[in-house]
């Protein structure tokens, strides 16, 4: 049957999930996971609750799901190593460094990757399976027929989310928390602005971002057929009472095989949603109908009353089947047997002649039965018994919980597993050339004469703008300048043969050699296209040295760092492999999957060309601007810049400084280029310094 996995934000809740009908629970530990606001569990209580679990039958995972710097890694390895010691299940990452570290230190440990990873096609969850993870925990945007192909064609495990909170963005990929208000997804710390206002005219007035909750309830069965190993539901930062409600309602449906009755949907409405649920992604049906808000309404008292009455009780979980042996001349034996192969055998001395009434082996077994208020439920009782013999029936009670207790200590007994030493990157110090200009451009005809005449080192095109630029492409090479291709950041696999047909032609070309990925799954597409060149984007979150040494050894020519990290981190970074970093530009905030400009005018328009804009409560305006496969990518509200901070970019060891154009004329990239080589002292009317000079959370 399909994995139920529950959330866990604390010990009230894993306790809920538990005693729900939860086939496994995940909860974070420390400050290295993507809800850093749950309750969370420091070391003795992350034993206690894996004790609690694998007594009871339901696995472990560990979410190290956020992205680390170089100086916290040596804790995540301290974490992983006791993770593993304690016999947690699985560890679920993000950051391919920490997959790295955590392979070292915990070489018997499983990994899974975690949807921060943004693996949403069937050359992704191939990469992650290629790093060791034996689960893929695949975007929640995807349908019915993207996840079932992705099922029929993976080597590994599939997770889906059922249930939950759903993001706007895809995960892994927003920016907005940390952009606008520094506290970022990436490091388990959003601050949900997506679920304020927000408008198109002169402010915020509506909520185009605000997904409602995703339920999948009626699909379970669909799920399992499909080949979904694990269902997952969302919710580290809900109450106890709420994770009971869900887990018993989905635990009940996927038991009996059957969709949830009126009354349980009723329930899961009741125990939280924002203006009902939402099957859209699921269906392949985006638009309006997917939003809503939470709505403050009265607790339903009564509902979360009896829920904490079901979980504040134990519920035996585990069948077993018991035996005994009493026959004269011998030790009395009592032996428990559970389904996992674990087998315990007690003994007493020797039975007595009865005086009165002898035992008999239905009386014992009526005894052996009664395992009430331990996790274990009795499937069978055996009893042998010899003629005329007395057994008091304290002495067989004593029995039974003698050996339910050395059972209940082999189920929560310390695995044998290996481990590694954590040695951190060795130091590299950083070069002392120039760092040169690359650029990004979102359209071909920012790509002008003026500007190639300023001789950036390279200029990489998207996709869509390259198939439109040959005559720039043709000019770039007279000229010495690295043509280069920026993959989609999203292509699902009903796209990959067209992006793939794109990219053929482009090498048909002759000439363009480089291309940029932003995820593990364009690596192996740019490589099939033929590319020899591939380069890292800022979409694989680069954030510390061992993620870097990851890229390289997978093949990788260059990285783009992450811009969520301070100036002095990128300084320290051991660049084993060539970086850049972006000091110009609108930032990416989000990328999505449900159109808003669509939402918005209620057909597909050419409009999003236009780059309409976003306004919150304070009037900023954020562009809105079209993605590969009519997706929406929206841009910050001023431009990162830093011409007349080069301390940020010029003595840090990089290998280029990336100025990334999205919104602005081929004049206004030409001559923003041009003040960045320093020939003009151009300044932007409104600007931001972005998050080099200031602590992420």
């Amino acid at each position: 049957m399909m994995e139920l996995l529950s959330p866990a934000g604390g010990q009230e809740a894993l306790v809920a999930a538990v005693r729900s009908g939860a086939d496994a629970v995940y909860l974070g530990s420390g400050n290295f996971n993507a809800r850093r606001g749950a309750a969370n569990f420091d070391d003795a209580a992350l034993r206690e609750a894996v004790d609690f679990c694998h007594l009871r039958g339901v696995k472990v995972y560990l979410t190290l799901n956020t992205l680390l710097g170089d100086g916290e890694l040596a804790e995540a390895a301290r974490l992983a190593a006791y993770a593993s010691a304690l016999g947690i299940d699985a560890v679920l990452v993000q950051d391919l460094g920490v997959a790295a570290v955590v392979g070292r230190v915990a070489p018997d440990l499983p990994l899974h990757a975690s949807t921060q990873m943004t693996v949403h096609a069937l050359d992704g969850v191939k990469a992650a399976a290629d790093l060791g993870m034996t689960r893929v925990v695949l975007s929640r945007e995807l349908s019915r027929d993207a996840i079932a192909h992705i099922c029929a064609h993976s080597p590994v495990e599939i997770e889906v989310f059922v249930h939950g909170a759903l993001c706007m963005c895809y995960s892994g990929q927003c920016f907005l928390s940390s952009v606008i208000g520094g506290r970022s997804g990436n490091r388990g710390m959003c601050a949900q602005p997506c679920r304020q206002p927000y408008g198109w005219g002169n402010r915020g007035e509506g909520y185009p971002l605000s997904l409602k909750d995703m339920s999948l309830a009626g699909y379970l069965q669909e799920l399992e057929d499909m080949g979904v190993a694990c269902a997952k539901i969302e919710g580290r930062m809900k109450r106890p009472e709420y994770v009971a409600i869900v887990t018993r309602i989905y635990a009940a449906a996927l038991k009996e095989k059957r969709s949830p009755t009126r009354e349980e949907l009723e329930q899961l409405r009741l125990a939280f949603s924002r203006q009902g649920f939402t099957d859209g992604y699921y269906q392949g049906r985006t638009g309006p109908e997917m939003f809503g808000v939470h709505e403050k309404e009265p607790l339903p008292e009564q509902l979360f009353a009896e829920a904490r009455k079901g979980y504040q009780r134990e519920v035996p979980l585990v069948p077993v089947r018991l035996s005994a042996r009493v026959e004269a001349g011998s030790p009395v034996a009592v032996t428990v047997e559970d389904r996992d192969g674990h087998c315990a055998a007690v003994t007493a001395p020797p039975p007595e002649a009865a005086l009165h009434r002898p035992v008999t082996a239905e009386q014992l077994e009526g005894q052996l039965a009664k395992t009430g208020g331990t996790p274990y439920f009795c499937q069978t009782a055996r009893a042998e018994v010899g003629e005329g013999l007395s057994l008091p029936v304290s002495r067989m009670n004593a029995l039974r919980r003698e050996a339910l207790d050395a059972l209940s200590r082999q189920r929560v007994a310390l695995p044998e597993r290996r481990k590694g030493a954590y040695l951190p990157c060795p130091k590299i110090e950083n070069g002392r050339e120039p760092c040169r200009f690359t650029l990004s451009c979102a359209r071909a005809e920012q790509v002008t004469e003026e500007l190639l005449a300023l001789r950036p080192a390279l200029v990489a095109l998207d996709l869509e703008a390259m198939l439109r630029a040959k005559d720039q492409v043709d000019r770039m090479q007279a000229l010495g300048i690295t043509p280069a291709v920026t993959l989609p950041r999203i292509l699902w696999d009903r796209e990959r043969e067209g992006c793939l047909n794109r990219l053929t032609t482009l090498r048909r070309w002759g000439g363009v050699d480089t291309a940029y990925v932003s995820t593990l799954a364009g690596m192996a597409l740019a490589r099939e296209a033929g590319f020899p060149v591939v380069r890292g984007d800022f979409g694989l979150g680069v954030y510390n040295s061992e993620t870097l040494s990851e890229l390289k050894r997978l093949g990788f020519a260059s990285a783009v760092l992450s811009f969520e990290q301070r100036r002095e981190r990128v300084r320290d970074l051991a660049k084993c492999l060539d970086t850049e970093l972006l000091v110009y530009g609108r930032l990416p905030l989000m990328i999505t999957e449900n159109c808003i400009v669509k939402n918005r005018t209620g057909k597909c328009t050419e409009g999003c060309k236009q780059a309409p804009s976003l306004v919150d409560r304070k009037r900023m305006r954020f562009p809105v601007v079209r993605a590969y496969g009519c997706r929406n990518e929206i841009l910050n509200a001023v431009p990162l810049f830093l011409a007349d901070k080069p301390e940020t970019y010029a003595h840090v060891g990089l290998w280029a400084a990336r100025l990334r154009f999205t919104t602005e004329t081929g004049a206004e990239c030409a001559r923003m280029l041009a003040r960045y080589l320093g020939r003009n002292d151009d300044m932007p009317q409104a600007y931001t310094r972005g998050l080099y000079f200031r602590e992420v959370e």
